[in-house]
């Protein structure tokens, strides 16, 4: 998430092209699917079952995860769907409903139509790629994305989602890590193993925004496009500290929510940051069911600190040869959305997607929202 790493005392000693997220007004069928994405309301009672199948999926790969070990045994997960927005006539007066929570403040996040699948013709199997490759951010894991994976995968796609050096279920001690390329290895090895002519679709969120724009730079060939999700994306010659001390003295509660950890003792620089668990809501998921807030309370690790340091030189021929594309959040309060607009406009990528309602976890607050953006940018020729 975003950094401001103002030193606090109670650090530890040890341990441009907008489009805005609608709801197609268009008939017809789809590309027969299952009954269950027929519905045009979800209720309570849908909502609960919808969300219990979700955790059970997210429990089980975490499962598979563990039984296979490391990011080669990341499982595939395979399927799709679309929502197409022609470019520059996205209808801004129609918004898709706000994610379900217990908060008051959060409406729904209903179901896709079968009716709402704009472009239906253009089937999985014939896109560049259906490979997507899910990279969480600071603090996060594999874990985030459990939504997002079952909905990719019911719609046709493969999927895998990363746990970066240190996070998720990655058994690194997070205070060891000393660099970039150490953080960002489980990526890059995975990304390296693919065969040559395969490629995939690099999703970051948050930090994972740096490590993608940083495989982008190894393995341009590789990448079909990538898609920064209230993410860093820099320009060459910052490090995502420069980027996010931009808005340093706009973001009082990320600075309240820091804890740094010196692993090294207090003469030497923090190896890692934590986050206050009692401000997690409201920094990261205030628009977020609780039982999403409750799974990531228990599941997130600290970030490490000096990859966030270290500066990212990018190239033209590499970096820029990549298809790159932005999902804002407005309502994000780790990077808020002048922040996000800052980045767009100091490194435009093709397009911009604005993702109404969502906070910076939009892989919680507004999974259907999020995943119709994916799978459409999938589809751009």
């Amino acid at each position: 998430m975003g950094l401001c790493f103002s030193r606090r005392s109670t650090a530890r000693k040890k341990p441009l092209t907008r489009l805005t997220n609608q709801t197609s007004a268009a008939g017809g069928a789809g590309n027969g699917g299952s009954n269950r994405w027929t519905r045009m309301h979800s209720t309570k009672k849908e909502e609960s079952i919808i969300h219990e199948r979700a955790l059970a999926a997210a429990i089980l790969l975490q499962q598979q995860l563990q039984n296979g070990g490391g990011v080669g045994g990341t499982p595939p997960f395979d399927r799709s769907t679309s929502l197409r927005y022609p470019n520059g006539t996205a209808k801004r007066n129609q918004t898709l409903p706000r994610s379900s929570s217990s908060r008051a403040r959060s409406l729904a996040d209903p179901l896709l139509q079968l009716h709402q699948l704009v472009n239906p013709e253009v089937k999985v199997e014939d896109l560049e790629t259906n490979h997507v490759v899910l990279v969480h951010g600071g603090g996060f894991g594999a874990w985030c994305w459990y939504k997002s994976i079952a909905l990719l995968e019911e719609a046709g796609f493969k999927v895998t989602a990363i746990d970066l050096t240190g996070s998720g279920i990655h058994s690194f001690d997070t205070n060891r890590i000393t660099c970039l390329s150490q953080y960002v290895k489980p990526l890059t090895d995975f990304l390296e193993k693919l065969v040559d002519g395969e490629k995939v679709i690099l999703v970051g969120h948050d930090f994972g925004g740096t490590c993608v724009s940083y495989a982008m730079e190894l393995f341009p060939s590789k990448i079909s496009r990538a898609v920064f999700v209230a993410a860093a994306m820099l320009t060459s010659g910052q490090s995502t500290l420069d980027m996010f001390s931009q808005k340093t003295d706009s973001n009082d509660l990320m600075r309240q929510a820091q804890i740094f950890i010196y692993a090294n003792g207090n003469s030497h620089p923090p190896t890692a940051i934590d986050l206050d668990k009692s401000l997690l809501r409201d920094l990261l998921f205030n628009q977020s069911p609780s039982k999403d807030v409750a799974l990531a309370s228990v599941s997130m690790r600290p970030i490490p600190f000096l990859p966030v340091l270290e500066k990212l030189f990018l190239s033209d021929v590499n970096y820029s040869s990549v298809r790159r594309f932005y999902i804002e959040t407005p309502e994000d309060n780790a990077i808020p959305i002048s922040l996000q607009e800052s980045m767009i406009n100091k490194n435009p990528p093709e397009r911009v997607f604005h993702l109404k309602g969502a906070d910076h976890s939009p892989f919680f607050s507004k999974p259907q929202g999020l995943h119709k953006i994916l799978v459409e940018i999938s589809k751009i020729p």
